[in-house]
């Protein structure tokens, strides 16, 4: 049975690894390991060693940190779990980072305005 951090630090690794836009095949070549052994940290059935955990951060440009970010007394926290699961809003986010930085600011800046007045 998996333990929820392990299935929480999956998420992660594999909500990064899509971010910057790399297969596991890249991922796993880059940190010596086969694919499937991707597979099987993203889907929280194998856990991350502290070294191998070390190395894909490296390779994706994140603090270790990043991996158990939104974690709450050792369970993930619903929302962030929901977040990291749907895939429209990952490709949201994706879309969002490739807009030049002045622009994405005025575009977070009208999201906040567009939300703002739906909640009124």
């Amino acid at each position: 049975m998996k333990h929820p951090v392990d299935a929480h630090v999956g998420k992660r690794v594999r909500h990064r690894r899509w971010m910057v836009g790399m297969t596991q095949q890249q991922l796993a070549d880059r940190v010596g390991i086969k694919f499937q052994q991707i597979q099987k940290y993203e889907t929280g059935m194998n856990r991350v060693s502290a070294s191998r955990l070390f190395d894909i951060a490296r390779e994706m440009d994140v603090p270790v940190s990043f991996f158990f970010e939104g974690l709450d007394g050792g369970t993930a926290s619903t929302q962030t779990s929901d977040l990291l699961g749907d895939k429209e809003a990952l490709e949201l986010v994706r879309a969002y980072y490739t807009i030049p930085e002045a622009q994405r600011r005025r575009l977070f800046d009208l999201a906040r305005v567009l939300s703002d007045s739906s909640a009124a």
